[in-house]
């Protein structure tokens, strides 16, 4: 099994310097930094599937990266709200604070709980992957662009086969609820989902609010991740 939580890192890594504007942009930047730099392609996929609205993730999301930008921006939103805050009046990321939003150690939304084993960092990435498809933008054409990117990437053919499969099939939520067993595995489920995308179109917000229920989570819950993902992202 190929290192999980390693590829959700690049799934995340739009913030590296040189990428900006839409993700339609990012794409063909991320296409020739593959070439020129090869050490530094960690945001292909996410310059492919990530935020459609030319957004990214700042200050001290972007700095912790990966699985712990997903761990940090879901312990914040369920701290908040478990305190009774409104999301409008509640704590949110900082943009401008380079330190990095990080769980207490003794937390089960921590990075290294047990609760984010390799297996869930597997069901948080099909959760993205099936996110960037709820709009049904990528068809086949698109999946085979999608796909020469991230050959040209080497992520490995255990990693690719992955991605490859995630994109040709249908989205079986049914699995991705199964896998969240715990409240905390429920919120980062759904937290990286709203990452993935902005609710811009009728079936990107059908999709989240469809897991929402799906997932159980209290519409207060709910409110409090839209929000702390929102503030999260600046413009690119």
């Amino acid at each position: 099994m190929f290192d999980a939580k390693k590829l959700l890192d690049q799934f995340l890594g739009s913030q590296v310097p040189g990428l900006s504007g839409t993700v339609r942009d990012r794409a063909g930047q991320a296409g020739q930094l593959a070439k020129d730099n090869p050490l530094a392609t960690g945001a292909i996929v996410a310059a492919l599937l990530g935020t459609k609205t030319g957004r990214k993730l700042a200050g001290n999301v972007a700095t912790a990266g990966g699985l712990a930008a997903i761990a940090g921006l879901g312990y914040l939103a369920y701290k908040n709200y478990k305190s009774g805050q409104s999301p409008e009046a509640a704590p949110q990321p900082a943009p401008q604070t380079e330190t990095p939003l990080l769980p207490p150690a003794d937390s089960p939304f921590h990075p290294q709980s047990p609760q984010l084993s390799n297996d869930f960092a597997l069901t948080l990435l099909r959760a993205m992957i099936a996110a960037a498809k709820a709009d049904g933008h990528i068809d086949a054409s698109e999946r085979a662009n999608i796909m020469d990117k991230v050959h040209a990437v080497d992520l490995g053919a255990e990693a690719e086969a992955f991605i490859e499969n995630e994109l040709a099939n249908p989205v079986d939520m049914d699995d991705l609820v199964a896998a969240a067993r715990t409240e905390e595995q429920k919120v980062e489920l759904y937290t990286a989902t709203r990452m993935t995308i902005d609710p811009d179109t009728r079936a990107e917000r059908g999709y989240l609010d469809l897991l929402a229920g799906r997932l159980g989570l209290a519409d207060a819950l709910i409110d409090h991740i839209d929000a702390t993902v929102s503030a999260a992202k600046v413009k690119a």
